[in-house]
C-alpha cells in the first residue's frame, strides 16, 4: 500500500502521526518543531539519538504540497531511511553514487511527475549541477530543506565536514523553502555555528533533554580489555552490540579474537573495500551477525533500534563523539548499556593523532573535556549532561530497587580518602627506578614481585620494594590513574613511561596532603540505594507464557518477512512493538491500530499475518 502525494495536504500533524506511523502522541519537542516548520519558520532542533528527529521532517513532508529535500551524510543512512519510509507507505528516493544511471533517470522522472515526497541527497550531491537543475525544474517545488547531522557544519562539532559548508548556497536557489537543521549533539557554540554557516533566517531553536535514561553508563579502568569486553557480551547473550575502537588495526585485531572465540562478529572501518563494508553493515542491521567492531566511521550510518550495548574500547576524542556513539544503543527506548574502558594511556595516543588535525588547540580542548568526564567520580549522567549545559537532578525519592543510571550511582560514589602516604610511595618508587618504567612494573616493585626483570635490575633492593601492602594491584592502578588525572604523574612515549611532573615534585617536597575518591576495584561493594530513577516500559508479565510464544513467533515471522523484502527486521516492527503485541494480544484490525508503532499502512500490509499468528497461539494455549 502506498500513500499517494496530496493525501495529507492540509491535514493535521496528529492525524498523520496516527494514520501513517501508528503513534498516539508525539515525543518531546516533535509537535513544536513540526508546528514551526508548517508556519514556514526555520528551525534548529537538537534532539538525542532515538528522540524521533526523522518524524520532524517526515510529517511536514506529507502535509506540504512540494517535496522535502533531506541532506544526509552517508549512503547507508539514506538507504535505511528510504526502506523505513517505504514500509510505512511513503514514496521517497535517494540520489547518490550508488544508483545506476537508469535508476537515477527513473527517480528523476518520478520527482518531476510529483510522485515523490522526500528526496535524500548527500551534501556534495546537493552541490552538483545535475541535482540542482533537477530541483530547480518547473515541475518541482521544494517546500523544505532538512539538514541531518547538522553538527557536521561546525568546526567545533566532533565530525566536521567541509562539504557541509557548501549547503548554505542552496538557500538562494529556493528562497521560499523552510530550512530544518537536526542534530543529536550540539553545545551552544556548535548551535551558533550551525545557524551562521547554514544562513538560517531567525530560526526557532529547540533543544531537547540530552538525558537518555534507558542507557546505563559505566566506566571501567582498562586492565584486561579483552576479558572486560567478553564479560559485557556475556551479559547480553544473543543481543546486538557495537564495539568502538580508535584504529583500524585494533578493530581488525579485536574482531578476529572474538571470532576465534566463537562470537558472531564482523569488523567495519574505512580501510575495508566498499562492498565488504556495506555487506558487514547489512548483516548487522538484519540481525545476521550480533556484534560489529568498528571505528567512528560506523557512527552515523546506523539506524538500528535494538542495539543493546555499546562498548568504547578506546577513549573517544570528545564528549560529543562519545555521546553520538553510545546513542546507537537503545533507540527503541528499552534498557541498554554503554561501557567505556578508560586508561590514561589512550590520551597519549589521541594527542599524537590530533597533532595533524586542522586545529590541534581546539582538538585538545575537546579531548580534555572527555578526560575530565572519564576521570570524574560523580554521577556519570550528571557529568555528561552538564557538558551540554543541562542540569540533572535525580528524583528526591525512589521506591524502586537499585536502578540503572550509572556505575557511580549503582555502587555508591567513592568517598574521599586520605591517600597521601600511598601517593608518596608510588611516586617515590617512580623516582627510585629512575623514571624509566611503566605502571605494571612500578606496581610490581611496590607489591614485592621477584620477577627476573626486577631482580636483574636490582629493584628488589631499593627502599620502595614491597612497601605497597595497603592496596591490591587494582587499587594501585586506580590510584595511579587519579594521580595522572590530577597532573602529578604523566605517561609519555610509546611505552607509557611514568614520570613525575613539576606539580608532583612540589607535592613530594612540600609533603602536601591529598584526598582522592578511591575505590579498590577488587573490593567494590554495591550501594543499597540508587540515586537515579528507572524508566518503566510497557511489557508482558514475566510469567505470561503465551506472550513469550507470541514474541518468539513474531520474531521468526519478522525475520522471514524482512529477508523477503530485503530490509532490516526493525523496519517491519521494532522490539517495542513486539512487546506491545504480546501484552495486548490483539484479535481484530481495530485492536491492531492500538498497538505502538502500527499505522494504517503497516496494519494493512502485515496485519493479517500478525493477527493469525497471535490468534493461533492464544487458541492453542486455551
Amino acid at each position: 500500500m502506498k500513500i499517494l502525494p496530496g493525501t495529507f495536504v492540509n491535514a493535521s500533524a496528529e492525524i498523520v502521526l496516527k494514520t501513517v506511523f501508528g503513534f498516539d502522541t508525539f515525543r518531546p519537542l516533535q509537535k513544536e518543531i513540526i508546528a514551526a516548520i508548517l508556519k514556514g519558520t526555520d528551525v534548529l532542533g537538537v534532539m538525542p539519538t532515538g528522540g524521533g528527529k526523522s518524524v520532524c521532517y517526515q510529517i511536514p513532508a506529507l502535509i506540504f504540497p512540494g517535496v522535502t529535500v533531506v541532506v544526509s551524510p552517508l549512503i547507508s543512512l539514506m538507504h535505511d531511511q528510504v526502506a523505513s519510509l517505504k514500509a510505512s507507505g511513503i514514496h521517497s528516493v535517494f540520489l547518490n553514487s550508488s544508483l545506476e544511471w537508469n535508476d537515477y533517470l527513473a527517480a528523476a522522472d518520478e520527482i518531476r511527475k510529483g510522485k515523490v515526497k522526500i528526496i535524500y541527497v548527500s551534501p556534495e550531491g546537493l552541490s552538483s549541477g545535475r541535482i540542482r537543475d533537477l530541483l530547480s525544474s518547473e515541475q518541482v517545488t521544494v517546500s523544505c530543506i532538512t539538514i541531518d547531522e547538522a553538527h557536521c557544519v561546525s568546526e567545533w562539532g566532533h565530525d566536521f565536514r567541509p562539504d557541509y559548508l557548501e549547503i548554505s548556497s542552496v538557500r538562494s536557489l529556493f528562497p521560499d523553502a523552510v530550512m530544518l537543521a537536526l542534530t543529536a549533539t550540539a553545545t551552544e557554540q556548535v548551535r551558533q555555528d550551525i545557524i551562521k554557516n547554514l544562513r538560517m533566517r531567525n530560526p526557532e531553536v529547540f533543544v531537547s533533554s540530552f538525558n537518555r535514561e534507558n542507557i546505563f553508563l559505566e566506566i571501567q579502568p582498562k586492565r584486561n580489555a579483552l576479558e572486560q569486553v567478553i564479560a559485557c557480551i556475556k551479559k547480553h547473550i544473543g543481543e546486538s552490540g557495537i564495539i568502538y575502537c580508535n584504529s583500524r588495526k585494533q578493530t581488525d585485531s579485536l574482531a578476529e579474537k572474538l571470532d576465534k572465540m566463537g562470537y558472531s562478529v564482523l569488523s567495519y572501518h574505512a580501510g575495508l573495500p566498499d562492498a565488504v563494508r556495506a555487506e558487514n553493515q547489512d548483516k548487522f542491521i538484519k540481525d545476521e551477525v550480533q556484534i560489529i567492531v568498528a571505528t567512528v566511521a560506523f557512527g552515523m550510518g546506523i539506524n538500528k533500534p535494538n542495539v543493546r550495548f555499546v562498548i568504547n574500547y578506546d577513549l573517544p576524542k570528545s564528549i560529543a563523539e562519545y555521546y553520538q556513539e553510545i546513542g546507537r544503543a537503545g533507540r527503541d527506548g528499552l534498557q541498554s548499556h554503554a561501557l567505556l574502558l578508560y586508561t590514561p594511556a589512550d590520551i597519549h595516543k589521541i594527542r599524537f593523532l590530533i597533532q595533524d588535525s586542522a586545529d590541534p588547540q581546539k582538538a585538545e580542548i575537546l579531548l580534555q573535556g572527555m578526560i575530565d568526564f572519564a576521570a570524574a567520580k560523580i554521577c556519570r549522567r550528571k557529568q555528561l549532561l552538564s557538558y551540554f549545559g543541562e542540569d540533572y537532578i535525580p528524583p528526591e525519592s525512589d521506591d524502586d530497587p537499585p536502578q540503572n543510571c550509572c556505575d557511580i550511582c549503582r555502587n555508591g560514589a567513592a568517598p574521599l580518602k586520605d591517600m597521601t602516604i600511598p601517593a608518596q610511595k608510588i611516586m617515590s618508587c617512580i623516582i627510585r627506578t629512575d623514571q624509566r618504567f611503566g605502571a605494571a612494573y612500578i606496581i610490581d616493585v611496590l607489591t614485592g614481585s621477584r620477577s627476573s626483570r626486577i631482580l636483574e635490575n636490582g629493584h628488589n633492593k631499593i627502599s620502595t620494594w614491597n612497601i605497597g601492602e595497603e592496596l591490591s594491584k587494582s587499587g594501585w592502578f586506580e590510584l595511579l590513574d587519579l594521580l595522572i588525572a590530577r597532573g602529578l604523574v604523566k605517561r609519555s612515549g610509546d611505552y607509557n613511561i611514568l614520570t613525575i611532573t613539576a606539580a608532583g615534585k612540589s607535592f613530594l617536597v612540600n609533603r602536601s596532603q591529598i584526598s582522592l575518591p578511591m575505590n579498590d576495584f577488587s573490593q567494590m561493594k554495591f550501594a543499597k540505594k540508587s540515586a537515579c530513577r528507572k524508566i518503566v516500559i510497557e511489557e508482558p508479565e514475566k510469567d505470561d507464557e503465551v506472550a513469550a510464544q507470541i514474541i518468539e513467533s513474531l520474531k521468526k515471522w519478522r525475520k522471514h518477512k524482512a529477508d523477503d523484502m530485503n530490509v532490516p527486521p526493525y523496519v517491519i516492527f521494532g522490539d517495542k512493538t513486539l512487546l506491545d503485541f504480546a501484552a495486548k494480544k490483539p484479535r481484530t484490525k481495530g485492536e491492531l491500530l492500538n498497538i505502538y508503532g502500527i499505522g494504517s499502512v503497516k496494519a494493512e500490509e502485515f496485519g493479517r499475518s500478525v493477527l493469525q499468528i497471535i490468534t493461533e497461539i492464544v487458541a492453542e494455549t486455551q
